[in-house]
């Protein structure tokens, strides 16, 4: 006989529109509620999901609680999904989604005893290809999702199977009219299902009061009572989403396959309240790399490992990454509780990085008289090569001299120039080195620097000639035109690759939705940030006395030059600054804009030569092809624009936007938005927004972006932009200090033969002493590396398949090292 399962559950939002003790709040309500359900009506089983809400119900409610573990055993209450709650399904990384299964499939196990093989995400916006390969790994056989809808993203039917970038495979369904169905309404949503699907053989309908807690109610459990009594066409169950799926492989339907991301739904939540995304992104980068440095510690025996204030400092990640919070469509103190809830827990993370690096500088001699040391850790498996930063304190200050740092490494001097520190002391006291160096892999480098007195700092040399700054290295030059701050060259190696008037900041029209719910793109550009007056600059700039340009060299010596310039538009300015080194190819953009705009958005525009580019991005374990047709698309750490005909590609790294789209060559970056907080427009009504007093609006101020760019041959690029972008979100820890000569330098804690797999994580495992290593494959070329433990001595041969993970455990007991399972065989 057809079967048509009904699946209920209570969607519920820990912060929305409303603040996380509201969440909580609700929580305690409708779990109650399910329960006394579960207990009174036979047959009725209640699902749902999500660690947060479990562990409220844990601490303020132990006896609700009990209960609930009591109708588990009795099979009344599912554990649905088993995630730590329903992240937003693009943003966070590949690494992060890991850790929200791992993280759930854990507590879920010992409370309940249970593992759910279909996962859920019920209300994220859209969904990124690459959590194919993860949920497979972790042991889910299907997915639930309900956005995006058909209009968006046209898939060949409700389920599909999903393929993921390695070639995994996962049954996905998308819901029949979403996860909700009002009081009194699940009924008519199922008798509408059936009329919709007659024939099928079996599915499924998610109902549900609505959308902040409310799962079952009296009247709807009656109603649908009476519709299974006098439905004769199907078999109508209370049931659970691994029933249905059982069912469904039972009936041997054949599903097409689909291998592409599920978007775009809410495009304009790929940048709404930036601060949030870009903490987001440093707690990330900040949370992988202090477990890298713990991991050495421990290892090297200096320090036990802190599993449990780093797991403090995860849960915060992971709760930030909640589908309303990183995405920016919350209210106002939402986002106030989402800055402060990632500042603690990078407060946590700061002060165990410091405990490790002083540990790591064990064995390291003192230093000589009228020497500063400066150590750098570098946390990845591979050499890193680049320009490095670090400000230390004279042992006096000087007198009528300047004082220029002289840095060497291993005895032999390196690139290093003095650039403004960050303090205004009008003594010369304080330095800000700044200095081009090769880092040795996974362990702590040392640069010792002495000083060199001048009469003064030495002027740039670099100066505008006939109306441009013409920068030239070894291997790039750039060309910023002074009358309108642009750059209007880019050659790398002796190849142009942009068109004239690069790194224009272009605005938008845009609306009040925080969402960007009605649209794909943004494509009405109504002006443009010009370059200021030297006037107007000059006032900006603050300085008295005499008048400067608006573009002008501010740094200039043996690393790298520096060149500012000053724009503006309406009641907003910003500040672009270009680093351009002496030596390699990849050069800085750093943005500040001081964002007064309503109904705006804001993008940095950079026309590319290669109108036959396709657009590539980072996405969770893997790359994707996005559309190249101007629609906005979401991606991670970098974006690039590939040239077959001219094999060459020119990426684009950022420190924590996930917006951008590009059309005819030209790669447009997405920087902040404007609309009202939680404003979804609808209803009829004539203003999205009230017509009658002052409104807030999202990302009004000062907000500050870089990004990093480089050019080259189209397959050295796409080997090399991957670790690239991990080195300047993961950046190697920089301090200066005087060791105590004392202890014994630890050997390296990992290194990597092969020049492209990335080492994603090394932390210690989740249910023992032992420590589990990531390994990702990120170019879709099957690969073999070897793996090496120096400060264990060990190593193992790697092979991983095509943008393969493949998960490490290092046995301390038995010191050998083993596969395992992505989630650590929990």
């Amino acid at each position: 006989m057809n079967e048509l399962h009904l699946i209920c559950n209570a969607h519920l939002d820990p912060a929305w529109l409303w603040e996380i003790e509201e969440g909580a709040g609700e929580a305690l309500s409708t779990f109650r509620i399910a329960a006394d359900f579960c207990e009174k009506y036979d047959g009725f089983v209640f699902n749902h999901n999500e660690v947060i809400l479990y562990r409220w119900i844990e601490e303020y409610d132990p006896e609700l609680f009990e209960r609930i573990r009591m109708l588990v055993r009795c099979g009344k209450w599912h554990i649905m999904g088993g995630w730590y709650l329903q992240p937003d399904c693009n943003m966070p990384s590949g690494e992060s989604f890991v850790r929200q299964i791992v993280t759930g499939r854990r507590y879920f196990m010992e409370k309940f005893g249970v593992r759910p093989t279909t996962a859920i995400n019920f209300d994220p916006f859209g969904h990124t290809r690459g959590l194919v390969q993860i949920m497979a790994k972790s042991g889910y056989d299907s997915y639930i999702v309900c956005r995006p809808g058909d209009n968006d993203c046209k898939l060949p039917g409700d389920e599909v199977v999903w393929v993921g970038h390695d070639g995994s495979e996962i049954v996905v369904h998308r819901a029949y009219k979403a996860y909700l169905s009002g009081k009194g309404k699940a009924h008519i949503k199922v008798m509408d299902w059936m009329s919709d699907h007659i024939g099928r053989e079996t599915g499924m309908v998610l109902w549900g009061i609505g959308n902040h807690g409310g799962g079952p109610s009296r009247i709807d459990l009656e109603q649908l009572q009476e519709l299974k009594n006098r439905t004769k066409s199907y078999r109508i169950v209370h049931s659970t989403p691994e029933a249905y799926f059982k069912r469904l492989r039972e009936t041997g339907t054949e599903l097409p396959k689909y291998e592409n991301d599920l978007n775009p739904w809410a495009v304009g939540c790929y940048t709404s309240q930036i601060r949030i995304k870009q903490k987001h992104r440093q707690l990330e980068n900040e949370l992988y790399l202090t477990e890298k440095m713990a991991a050495h510690t421990a290892l090297a025996g200096l320090a036990a490992y802190p599993h449990e204030p780093i797991t403090e400092a995860l849960e915060d990640l992971m709760l930030a990454q909640f589908h309303d919070i990183l995405p920016g469509s919350s209210i106002q103190p939402v986002e106030e509780y989402g800055l402060r809830l990632m500042d603690h827990g990078r407060e946590i993370l700061a002060r165990l990085r410091a405990r490790s690096f002083f540990a790591l500088t064990s064995g390291q001699k003192k230093a000589k008289e009228g020497e500063v040391p400066i150590f750098i850790y570098n946390p990845h498996p591979f050499k890193v090569k680049g320009v490095f930063e670090c400000e230390f304190q004279l042992q006096k200050s000087t007198k009528n001299q300047f004082a220029y740092p002289v840095l060497t490494a291993n005895g032999r001097e390196i690139p290093c120039q003095v650039e403004k520190e960050l303090s205004n002391l009008y003594i010369d006291w304080r330095k800000r080195a700044v200095f081009y160096a090769e880092l040795e892999p996974g362990t702590m480098n040392r640069f010792d620097c002495t000083v060199e007195l001048l009469a003064e700092k030495p002027a740039p040399s670099l100066k505008e000639r006939d109306g441009t700054i013409v920068f030239e290295s070894e291997r790039l030059r750039a060309v910023i035109n002074t009358a309108t701050g642009l750059m209007d060259e880019l050659s790398v190696d002796g190849v142009s690759c942009l068109q004239p008037g690069a790194f224009r900041p272009i605005v938008i029209a845009d609306n009040d939705d925080a969402w960007g719910s009605a649209v794909q793109s943004f494509p009405n550009r109504i002006g443009e940030f010009k370059l200021m007056s030297k006037s107007k600059g000059t006032k900006v700039s603050g300085v008295k006395g005499y008048p400067i340009a608006s573009v002008r060299v501010i740094e200039d010596g043996a690393v790298r030059t520096v060149i500012e310039a000053l724009f503006q538009y309406g009641d907003s300015t910003l500040v672009t600054t270009y680093k351009l080194p002496k030596h390699g190819a990849e050069f800085q953009v750093d943005v500040v804009v001081y964002w007064h705009e309503q109904r705006k958005l804001l993008k940095l525009a950079i026309p590319t030569v290669w109108s036959d580019a396709t657009y590539v991005g980072q996405v969770a374990y893997g790359v994707d092809e996005l559309p190249n047709n101007g629609r906005e698309v979401v991606a991670q750490k970098w974006t690039a624009a590939v040239s077959e005909s001219a094999n060459y590609a020119f990426t684009c790294i950022n420190d924590g936007i996930y917006g951008s789209d590009m059309s005819d060559g030209e790669i447009r970056l997405t920087l902040l938005r404007s609309p009202g907080y939680a404003a979804l427009p609808g209803g009829k009504k004539k203003h999205t927004m009230p017509n009658d007093r002052f409104s807030p609006r999202i990302d009004q101020g000062e907000r500050r972006f870089s990004f990093w760019f480089q050019a080259g041959r189209a397959e050295e690029r796409k080997n090399a932009v991957d670790r690239d972008a991990l080195v300047h979100n993961e950046k190697p820890y920089t301090l200066t200090y005087f060791p105590s000569g004392k202890g014994e330098r630890p050997l390296p804690a990992a290194e990597i033969s092969d020049g492209v797999v990335q080492l994603t994580a090394f932390k210690r495992a989740e249910q023992s002493e032992d420590f589990i290593i990531r390994l990702f494959e990120p170019t879709g070329q099957p690969r073999e590396t070897d793996l090496f433990i120096p400060v264990l001595g060990l190593s193992r041969r790697v092979s991983l398949g095509a943008f393969e993970i493949k998960t490490i455990r290092l046995h301390v007991a038995d010191r050998k090292l083993t596969e395992d399972t992505l989630t650590e065989s929990i």
